[in-house]
């Protein structure tokens, strides 16, 4: 499992893309399903589709790319894995959505809720940890963490609570699940990353002399967790004592 996790191997690295994004769309669906409000981005994307009287589908493209523009002071690049996401995530949750009828039991919402969150956080760490590119999205977390080396929880948590402030602001829906994905998809993930041995980059480099290193100097990579290969070095914060 360990080599499963960490290995540099292209077809190893291939697959924990494509099982990652799998797993994304997967929990998408189970979000549409459990019917507790939209996640925070799709509340961003329903009001500008509002406000422009642009298709929802295409308002949330428009953005992606927008936010993508976003990586460019951040010095993000994409990858293989950034196309593989966008030409993958919708069908695969399209797909799900035909397999899923929708849901009238409450506690059932409530259960693929939770199951939503915690999917959707591991795929995320999954696929980051390919090494081959995040997704819009995902990395604009990435880079601003790298940039910053601030804790992942809170860059997570602050651009969810801004995108649905936003959203919001311009016309779109928030639910009681808009405000608990916001708030908790942050320190999932980042836990999602300690627990699958991805590095988020900046941190160290960010970060003042650590043990006695200068800042922006090199480190090895403790023993059993891997920098993604082919991408920036991914660096997870201390743990909060």
């Amino acid at each position: 499992m360990h080599h499963l996790l960490t290995g540099t191997h292209p077809l190893l690295r291939t697959t924990r893309l494509l099982v990652g994004l799998a797993g994304y769309g997967i929990a998408i669906a189970l979000f549409v399903r459990a019917d507790l409000g939209l996640s925070p981005w799709d509340v961003l994307s329903q009001g500008f589709s509002v406000r422009t009287g642009i298709e929802f589908g295409l308002s949330v493209l428009i953005l992606s790319f927008l936010i993508m523009l976003l990586w460019i002071p951040l010095r993000q690049k994409p990858g293989i894995g950034t196309l593989v996401n966008a030409l993958t995530v919708g069908p695969v949750a399209g797909f799900t959505l035909t397999l899923l009828p929708p849901i009238e039991s409450f506690p059932v919402r409530i259960a693929l809720f939770i199951a939503a969150m915690v999917l959707l956080a591991l795929s995320s760490a999954l696929y980051i940890g390919a090494g081959l590119g995040p997704g819009p999205r995902d990395g604009l977390m990435t880079g601003v963490t790298a940039r910053t080396g601030w804790k992942i929880w809170k860059v997570r948590g602050s651009i969810e609570v801004i995108v649905a402030l936003g959203g919001w602001a311009l016309g779109g829906g928030l639910g009681v699940g808009t405000v608990i994905f916001a708030l908790g998809i942050g320190p999932m993930i980042q836990y999602s990353l300690r627990l699958l041995r991805v590095r988020l980059a900046g941190t160290e480099s960010n970060a003042p002399e650590r043990a006695g290193r200068p800042a922006g100097s090199e480190t090895a990579a403790e023993p059993g967790v891997h920098r993604n290969p082919g991408t920036e070095p991914i660096v997870l914060p201390e743990p909060v004592a």
